[in-house]
């Protein structure tokens, strides 16, 4: 029910649900990744792009979505994009926040 009926973005395909529960960095990147077929936790960049289209493939407005992306900069390992104001930061990882997964659409 995650996958469900996908949605393209350029060269991206979007599972059409989110995960049902909030979860942390690591299982979110795990939680993809046990989809299977190139399925995965999308970077910042593909992110943002989710986050512009978000009324197209039903992301929730009120969550914060993790990224694959590593944050090196500051103290905090891991970004997650907002969808309440569209700002990107970097958190602790054990942070629970909302995922989407995606994959390239050419797999």
């Amino acid at each position: 029910i995650i996958i469900g009926t996908t949605f393209i973005i350029g060269n991206l395909e979007v599972a059409q649900n989110d995960f049902p529960i909030s979860m942390n960095w690591d299982d979110a990147v795990n939680s993809c990744a046990e989809l299977g077929e190139g399925w995965r936790l999308p970077n910042k960049d593909e992110l943002k792009i989710l986050y512009l289209n978000k009324e197209n493939i039903g992301c929730e407005n009120t969550r914060a979505y993790w990224s694959s992306s590593i944050c090196i900069e500051y103290s905090y390992p891991a970004w997650f994009q907002n969808f309440i104001n569209g700002n990107q930061n970097s958190y602790s990882n054990v942070l629970k926040h909302y995922v989407r997964a995606v994959r390239l659409s050419n797999y």
